[in-house]
């Protein structure tokens, strides 16, 4: 769980910030800001939904004592920076950050306080040779740059031809987009019988989305909300889905995410998009 919530969310998480940083530079704030809450939204609903489907997820109690209370918080935070004044400022960003610092310095602490394994989950990559590990961080940090760029420029183009507003694009399309490595290392965990890695892995890159990505963002330039949507629909799904997953961990079966829960999360998910296009119809 700690794994998933610190290396493989920061991971996880390159592609949201990477797209974020070139949006706001090419002045397109709401791809920014609308990437990270749709990113949000399904890597719950989808991400999750399909995992769950896939089999079903044993919960920790760290989920409740820390992670999700963490995620909350930097949802709500977020929220209140956004209907504060309709922008989330420098400072603000720079106070997401400090935020970030202080959750995941509690995280370690408390998780060096118990008996860890020190089971590798993919033992291929164990194996492998520093050469061998640093091209593929090369070549993925490579693919990560250009794929940000095409995407944020095709989104554009898309928005332009379609006569659909950038935000839509950005919540539906871009989120989908930078929610694959999510799914993909969710999906790898549950497969491997790491399922704790894969709950982690999304509550943490919903928090790296939030604290990091936007933080690091409006730090470089300020980020202005210039859809309604944004504060009106959007960010509601957003702390909505976020607080469902806490009753539906405890019932009916307490501390379990299974079949049932995920086809719920993921058709909730359907109806989000439904309602997104059909309200720009």
């Amino acid at each position: 769980m700690v794994i998933g919530m610190t290396v493989v969310s920061f991971a996880t998480s390159l592609p949201e910030l990477l797209v974020s940083l070139q949006a706001a530079l090419d002045g397109s704030p709401a791809i920014a800001l609308n990437n990270v809450i749709g990113s949000n939204i399904a890597n719950i609903a989808l991400v999750l939904g399909i995992t769950a489907m896939i089999g079903p997820i044993a919960v920790d109690k760290g989920f409740y004592k820390l992670n999700w209370p963490g995620m909350m918080f930097f949802s709500v935070l977020l929220y209140y920076f956004l209907s504060n004044d309709s922008v989330l400022s420098q400072l603000e960003g720079v106070l997401l950050l400090l935020g970030l610092v202080l959750f995941l310095f509690i995280l370690i602490r408390d998780a060096r306080k118990e008996l860890v394994s020190s089971e590798v989950v993919d033992g291929a990559l164990a194996e492998a040779g520093f050469a061998k590990i640093g091209l593929w961080f090369c070549i993925g940090g490579l693919a990560l740059y250009f794929g940000s760029d095409f995407l944020v420029d095709g989104a554009k183009e898309i928005a332009t031809k379609s006569g659909v507003s950038e935000g839509v694009i950005s919540i539906t399309m871009i989120a989908i987009g930078t929610s694959v490595p999510e799914l993909a290392a969710s999906v790898i965990a549950a497969l491997k019988g790491e399922k704790a890695i894969s709950l982690g892995n999304l509550i943490g890159s919903n928090i790296f989305n939030i604290a990091s990505v936007l933080g690091l963002t409006a730090l470089i330039k300020e980020i202005p909300v210039t859809e309604a949507q944004i504060l009106s629909r959007d960010i509601f799904w957003m702390l909505g889905f976020s607080l469902v997953l806490l009753p539906l961990v405890f019932f009916p079966r307490k501390l379990m995410i299974g079949r049932f829960k995920g086809a719920f999360l993921f058709l909730g998910y359907a109806f989000f998009i439904y309602l997104v296009f059909q309200t720009t119809a």
